[in-house]
């Protein structure tokens, strides 16, 4: 049913002028809406993803066992720093994630980006600091739904939105209930979205802001430098803030904690409830999937969690000289690293946008070699098994005005809260990284059926 429905879009677009006029539409609703990132449009292509209902059931049951598994790795790394070493985490992370946020859940919006082919589904990593894009796909739905392509589309096939701002929204108030030991606040909360200034996701900002006013809660967007901590109550522009949604990523914050600390100290001091907390940086780590796929640490998961692990999470590794299991085989590692780069990525624990990352199949035995003493010597990078990508056919939108049907890395992002896939966004990319960062684009994830 998918190769028909998809088929049959294209065949829509080679009908009279509706590529035209929907290629307008895009073109003019992206500019208004400023889906802009780093100066292009977010959205440079004519048909959005689509996943039949019957697969994403099966990508949501999936995506919450390995959370199960995910949520008791931060359990364990609590209680064990031994686990805190395998993650990679330094001296001042240590700290930040040692302290209390209020609330139990390690992520309770996070974003698990993946593949899915048509006889497999795999993970790469999880983005479980700062996910974005859920407001940038609600933007999305929006303008797709509305083309005329769609709209001719939609006349023979069921499709559904995945809508994630009201999600997030109750993901923020659910946490501030629990930090607020159950009981009703006495007024509504008033919402901080923390980042740095002049970000290319400042359009993202600007649409949680207006959604969440519209709900009735006051929101403001400011940066660290804004935040002042005083008499108790963490303010910016003598507005107090009582949920802080931080959008700003640890190893941004970092470099300038020492000038902005009003942030730290609000946290530290237990009056702002902030989503998610510094404690996600236990996940958020690429080492994670070296810990989900270590048999030292089956014992931590459930038999069911156990099986989803080794059918959808690929065999990682921390970079080091060791010995270890390749699945059942003993491996000394680097050899094995270095004679089998047509099979492994190495990429460093905590980076984003596609940074550092040697994918093996696509370099010569020297470039690999070299990578490979660079990640030795960096001592805080991983190697990960290759997995099955998915490619399709979607007609992107060229500078000239034109549409090339171009096969593109399809990356499917499902979007979780509090454990539940409840949003989901597709980036596409003509390279082998799919990242908006890198140069790749999104387009929204439709979930469809036959009528």
């Amino acid at each position: 049913m998918l190769h028909e429905a998809v088929e049959h879009y294209h065949q829509l677009l080679g009908e009279g002028d509706l590529a035209d006029t929907s290629r307008q539409m895009l073109d003019e609703s992206l500019e208004r809406s400023k889906l802009i990132f780093g100066g292009r449009p977010l959205s440079p292509y004519l048909r959005p993803h689509f996943v039949t209902e019957q697969d994403f059931a099966r990508v949501c049951g999936i995506c919450e066992t390995v959370w199960g598994a995910i949520q008791k790795v931060k359990d364990a790394a609590v209680a064990d720093s031994t686990i805190i070493d395998e993650l990679g985490l330094t001296d001042i992370e240590r700290e930040l994630v040692s302290i209390d946020p209020g609330y139990g859940e390690v992520s309770p919006t996070s974003r698990l980006d993946s593949f899915l082919t048509e006889d497999s589904y795999s993970f790469v990593e999880l983005n479980g600091e700062s996910p974005a894009g859920v407001a940038y796909a609600d933007a999305a739905y929006e303008i797709f739904s509305a083309l005329p392509v769609m709209r001719r589309f939609a006349g023979r096939y069921h499709v559904r939105q995945l809508y994630g701002r009201r999600l997030m929204l109750d993901v923020l108030l659910r946490a501030y209930a629990e930090y607020c030991g159950g009981r009703p606040p006495e007024r509504a909360p008033v919402i901080a979205i923390v980042d740095l200034k002049n970000l290319p996701t400042q359009k993202e900002f600007e649409l949680f802001k207006e959604y969440f006013e519209a709900e009735g809660y006051r929101s403001i967007i400011c940066s660290p430098d804004e935040l002042e901590f005083s008499g108790g109550r963490l303010r910016s522009g003598g507005v107090e803030i009582d949920i802080v949604y931080k959008r700003l990523l640890v190893n941004e914050y970092l470099p300038i904690i020492g000038e902005c600390p009003a942030l730290l100290d609000a946290y530290r001091a237990g009056t702002i409830c902030m989503v998610n907390s510094f404690r996600s940086k236990l996940v958020h780590k690429k080492a994670l999937f070296a810990v989900l796929t270590d048999e030292r640490y089956a014992h931590l998961f459930s038999a069911n969690e156990q099986a989803a692990i080794r059918a959808h999470v690929p065999w990682t590794r921390k970079v080091r000289d060791d010995k270890t299991k390749h699945y059942t085989v003993q491996i000394e590692l680097l050899d094995f690293i270095s004679k089998n780069r047509d099979r492994l990525v190495l990429k460093p624990n905590d980076d984003y946008g596609g940074h550092g990352i040697s994918i093996g199949w696509n370099t010569d035995q020297g470039e690999w070699d070299q990578a490979l003493n660079h990640a030795l010597a960096n001592s805080d990078y991983l190697v990960q098994e290759r997995v099955k990508t998915a490619r399709e056919t979607f007609p992107a939108l060229l500078p000239d005005g034109t549409i090339e049907f171009a096969e593109q890395l399809v990356d499917l992002d499902p979007l979780l809260f509090y454990g539940k896939v409840g949003s989901a966004f597709t980036r596409l990319s003509f390279s082998e990284l799919a990242n908006v960062t890198s140069g790749g684009g999104m387009v929204p994830t439709f979930i469809i059926s036959e009528k």
